[in-house]
């Protein structure tokens, strides 16, 4: 009886050991998801907060005029007897502007701003962008324009084409059609610069400024 009474014992010493350590493992696992929602939510107000006014003027700015340098590659690429150099800089533009746009407007949401920007002029009113759920913010906006070499006409801010601007390419064909898309791209892409550098004088995010200086030397390479 003795033995059976010190067995008895000492099963239920384990058992109140292995009780006592569930728990202890249990609480770990709390406190440790407990500290790791505590550190993504950190992470994430300050990555939200590590930004200025200059940042998201930047993106609202910044994806109008991104899309509207797609909708004027898709028309030259949309065209017939298109030297291919230039039609290889359309895909290039494509490529390279689609992507950071997605960026942008990623930015934006998380920093609790519209992808709207409410003071950007933009291209062609009611024409439909080439990349579904790439809007064109404030289309009502009234559009400035200044005069291109030739003649043509700029609408709006930092090189944004007029809604005659974009008619003109859509209507020019061959030699003509690419000989206007270089003057215009060369245009919209000093405007984009002028933009781009803004960002890198005043930005605060450095996310948003790296892709800024980005913007520049790239567009800079295309200009030349």
């Amino acid at each position: 009886m003795r033995k059976k009474s010190l067995a008895t014992g000492a099963v239920a010493v384990a058992a109140a050991l292995i009780l006592a350590a569930c728990s202890d493992s249990g609480n770990n696992q709390a406190t440790e998801a407990t500290t790791s929602a505590a550190v993504s939510a950190t992470a994430s107000a300050e990555a939200a907060a590590d930004h200025n006014q200059a940042d998201v003027t930047f993106a609202q700015q910044m994806i109008p005029h991104h899309s509207q340098a797609i909708e004027m590659s898709d028309v030259i690429l949309a065209k017939e007897g298109i030297d291919p150099r230039v039609t290889e800089l359309a895909q290039q533009i494509k490529a390279a502007q689609g992507p950071e746009i997605e960026q942008l407007q990623a930015w934006l949401t998380a920093w609790g701003q519209s992808t709207s920007s409410p003071t950007s002029a933009t291209s062609t009113p009611n024409m439909p962008m080439s990349s579904p759920g790439m809007e064109m913010p404030g289309h009502d906006m009234p559009m400035q324009s200044t005069t291109m070499p030739g003649g043509g006409q700029m609408g709006g801010m930092s090189g944004m084409m007029s809604a005659e601007d974009m008619a003109a390419l859509q209507n020019a064909q061959g030699v003509d059609a690419s000989r206007l898309f270089l003057t215009q791209m060369i245009e919209h892409h000093r405007g984009a610069i002028e933009m781009a550098q803004t960002e890198v004088d005043s930005g605060q995010n450095p996310d948003a400024v790296a892709m800024a200086r980005t913007i520049a030397d790239t567009q800079q390479q295309e200009i030349t």
